[in-house]
Order: structure tokens, then C-alpha cells, then sequence
């Protein structure tokens, strides 16, 4: 179910909130759990049974790991339990890895096996299997938040949830569910027990969905139909190709940010504060700085699950490059299972790794801020093209059209007549102008006025308009 669609805006909604209203106090959980499971089922009922799955075996393993862990207490750490909090903690973490990696990398898998055998003439070791297996929605953000409870258990950062019903309807609630942000356990433990539900939390939460809503309609998708045009066409000029790049940059981020906002809007409304995920990343003037500001809560949750874990920069400078690169590599392939992501991914921790070995707060320093934030605007615009283009190929087909190499069609010039629209040019230079120059969803609506409950009212019913006009508009991170 898209946040951006007739059924969710004007039936799910609204429904939900009367519900949740009608409900009394910790049955508010019950009834969250419930419509979450049915927002999740909406497109594939298949996969609900396996994030029930996953809930149920990292609810069960935060139980185990706090027993284990008061035994080893009152034996003053004699006896097994040290050793039964650790295996566990392994059932966890090999059980969501398992189902992520099963349903995430299988097809990625067998086809990398098919094309390495087939290189070398081992046509014979091939493996010829009919399965292909679906991605469920969300399955790379619910596992990476339920595996980040356990670890915290076991870490002693979080005690254990004993309330089946309340730790399901933390890894299943709705608004973030499908494309986050990663909420960890311990940011909304105590919201689970004692929230406070005030008329200010509830309009700042309509105001960032309203919000949200209108940079999905009104800014992703006007670039979003540029980005497509450019990258979808067999060839294209120097120029268009650059335009083309720039209108995927806008578009990846309005459309992430706006599901963002839209997530933490929804949380709102229903009592719950969710940690920032944006904080204008385009401004940054470092790809280190880009990290700090894009996509927060997965870049934190892989500093401090995986990066610390791997040595962090304990170890030498030589380990920390490693890591940094190791670390980005696989949050490439986090996003997806392709050789694309591998690189975008290999890209940032390339440029991480250089800018820790140069000194990026030093950098900082010497060059102009603006040209920083231009350089690293580019650069990040340049690693998305592989993150976009559909394989390796057709990637490095267009880096080369970026740079004059690309063999262009007579029938390229038909393009201009799409991405130099009028409608486009007002979407590319509207985007340009919020992505440099506006303030975030989340600075603006800590202080709402008259004058800007206003501007989401008009905002809300002009993106409603619009969305009349608009095909099917899924959110990019959906399919992650």
C-alpha cells in the first residue's frame, strides 16, 4: 500500500486513526499490530507469515538473552549462561540474515554462479533451477531493526520486551515499516510504555505528511519522469545525459526523504516520535559529511553494528580504510542484489577511506564550502547512476554518454521535447531550488503558525490535484 495513493489517503487513513482513537490505552497496540499486518498484506499476504516469523524468533531470543543473563548475575558469571547468551544471540542474527539473504540474493546467487561457470566453459556446472523467489516489501528494513533488538539486549543497552503484543507492534508498525527509517527498540522503548498524545504532536505530524506528500508528488515524480526518459533511451547527447543524472539525484531524494517525512508524520499522529532520517545531505561538502546527513538511520545503524564491530578506526589507519570500504560495500548490496550496488557502494567507501586518510575536517577547512558541496554533489550524483541503471552495462553505457564517448542514435533529439518540457523545467528548477536553498521538513515544523498551517492545506489539496494526473507512483525504496 503506497502513502501516495487514493485507497491509503482517503479510506486507510482515516480509518486507522479512528480506530487507534477509539481504542483504550494499551490496546492502542493491538489494534496498530493488527492494521499494520493488513497495510503489510495489502500487496502479498505470502509475506506476512515471514515477518511474523522473524518477530517471533527475535521476540523469543531478547527473552532467552535476559534470563541467560540474570543467571550468569546470580551465579557471578560461573556457569553456562555466558555462553547461552552468545548462541542466542547467533540464533538471531543467522535467522534474519538467512531469510534476508534467502529472499534477497538467491536469484543475485544462482545467476552470478550461472555467468562465472559459463565464462570458464562449465556450461555443465550450472545450476538450471525454475525458482525464482520474490523480494518481500521491506524485508531489508524490518529484519535490520528486529536483529538490532537483540544485539542491544545482549549488549545490555535495552532490557527485554516481555509483551509479545508490544514488541509486534514495534517491528511492524506501519508508517516505517516498508521503507523506514530504521527505528531501533531502544528509541521507542519507553514510548511504548508511556507516550503522550497532544494536539501539537498530532498537527506537526500532519503538517510532515502533508509535506512529504507534496515533495513525492510535486517534486520527485516531475524529475522522476525526466530521470526515466534520459535513462530509459537508447542513447543520449552529452548535455541530456547530465540533465538526466541530476533529475535521478532530485528524484531518489525527494522520494526518500518524502517517505521520511511521511513515516515520521504518521508516528506523530498516533503519539510516536521517530528519529530524524534526512538533514539536507546535497548541502554536505564532504561524501563524510554526505553520511551524516543521508539516509541517517541506516548509516548509523551501520557504524554501530557493523563498523565498531569490524574495529571501527581502533586498529590502525590501514584497518580503518579497510573497514570503511568494507562497510559501504556491503551497505551497497544491502540495497540490492546486483553488481550496480556493489559499486555505488564501493564508490562511497572509496571516497570515504581517501577522505579519512587526507583528513576530511581538514579539507573542509581549505576548500570554499561552495565548491565542496559542488564537488561532492557530483560525485554522489555519479555514483547513482549505477544505483539506477538497470545493470552494469547499461551503467557504464551512460557514464559514457556523460563524457562524450557514447555512440548517440539520430532519434536522441526527440528526447528534448520530454525533458526540456515546460512542466520539467519547473519540477528540475523547484527541486534545485528546496534541495540548496529550503529549510527540511523537520526545522520547519517545529514551529508551526497560522501562515504555514496554511501553506500545508494548500500544499495537501495541490498535491491531491496533481496525484489525479499521475500514473502509479511507488516509492524507489520499496523495492529495497
Amino acid at each position: 500500500m503506497v502513502f501516495s495513493s487514493h485507497f491509503f489517503l482517503f479510506y486507510f487513513l482515516p480509518g486507522c486513526l479512528l480506530l487507534y482513537a477509539l481504542s483504550a490505552g494499551r490496546q492502542r497496540h493491538l489494534t496498530l499490530t493488527l492494521l499494520s499486518y493488513f497495510f503489510y498484506g495489502w500487496a502479498n499476504p505470502v509475506f506476512v507469515p515471514v515477518m511474523l516469523f522473524s518477530t517471533a524468533v527475535d521476540y523469543a531470543c531478547g527473552i532467552s538473552i535476559g534470563r541467560a543473563r540474570n543467571a550468569r548475575l546470580a551465579s557471578n558469571g560461573s556457569g553456562g549462561a555466558a555462553g547461552r547468551e552468545k548462541i542466542t544471540l547467533a540464533v538471531s542474527i543467522v535467522t534474519n540474515l538467512a531469510l534476508l539473504g534467502f529472499f534477497k540474493y538467491f536469484n543475485f546467487g544462482i545467476d552470478g554462479w550461472n555467468q562465472v561457470v559459463a565464462a570458464f566453459g562449465w556450461e555443465g556446472a550450472g545450476w538450471d533451477t525454475a525458482l525464482r523467489v520474490t523480494l518481500p516489501l521491506g524485508i531489508s528494513f524490518y529484519t535490520f531493526q528486529s536483529m538490532s533488538y537483540t544485539i542491544d539486549v545482549y549488549r545490555g543497552v535495552v532490557t527485554p520486551q516481555r509483551n509479545f503484543i508490544d514488541y509486534a507492534c514495534y517491528v511492524s508498525m506501519f508508517p516505517q515499516l516498508v521503507a523506514g527509517p530504521i527505528i531501533r527498540y531502544s528509541d521507542l522503548a519507553h514510548q511504548l510504555t508511556d507516550r503522550t498524545h497532544t494536539l501539537e504532536k498530532f498537527s506537526r505530524g500532519v503538517a510532515m505528511f502533508a509535506i512529504g506528500l507534496s515533495k513525492k508528488i510535486l517534486l520527485a515524480n516531475p524529475c522522476g519522469a525526466v530521470a526515466d526518459a534520459t535513462f530509459d533511451a537508447g542513447s543520449v547527447q552529452t548535455l541530456d545525459a547530465w540533465y538526466g543524472m541530476f533529475a535521478y539525484s532530485f528524484q531518489i531524494y525527494f522520494d526518500f526523504s518524502a517517505y521520511s517525512d511521511m513515516a515520521i508524520g504518521l508516528g506523530l499522529m498516533m503519539g510516536f516520535v521517530f528519529p530524524r532520517n534526512f538533514n539536507a545531505p546535497y548541502r554536505s561538502a564532504s561524501i563524510t559529511e554526505f553520511w551524516r546527513r543521508w539516509h541517517i538511520s541506516l548509516s548509523t545503524w551501520l557504524r554501530d553494528y557493523l563498523y565498531i564491530p569490524l574495529g571501527g578506526s581502533r586498529r590502525g589507519p590501514g584497518r580503518t580504510y579497510c573497514n570503511l570500504f568494507i562497510v559501504m560495500l556491503l551497505g551497497g548490496l544491502w540495497h540490492g542484489a546486483a553488481w550496480t550496488f556493489v559499486i555505488w557502494g564501493a564508490v562511497h567507501g572509496l571516497c570515504l577511506a581517501v577522505e579519512r586518510l587526507i583528513g576530511a575536517e581538514r579539507l573542509v577547512r581549505v576548500v570554499p564550502r561552495p565548491l565542496g558541496v559542488a564537488v561532492t554533489f557530483v560525485i554522489v550524483a555519479l555514483a547513482w547512476v549505477f544505483f539506477r541503471a538497470d545493470n552494469l552495462t547499461h551503467a557504464l553505457g551512460y557514464i559514457s554518454c556523460l563524457f562524450g564517448a557514447g555512440e548517440v542514435q539520430a532519434g536522441a533529439p526527440l528526447l528534448h521535447a520530454i525533458i526540456y518540457s515546460p512542466v520539467a523545467w519547473a519540477g528540475m528548477t523547484a527541486a534545485a531550488m528546496v534541495t540548496f536553498f529550503g529549510r527540511t521538513a523537520w526545522d520547519w515544523t517545529l514551529v508551526l503558525t497560522p501562515c504555514k498551517a496554511v501553506t500545508c492545506i494548500v500544499l495537501f489539496i495541490g498535491s491531491l490535484l496533481v496525484l489525479e494526473t499521475q500514473s502509479y507512483n511507488p516509492f524507489i525504496y520499496f523495492i529495497f
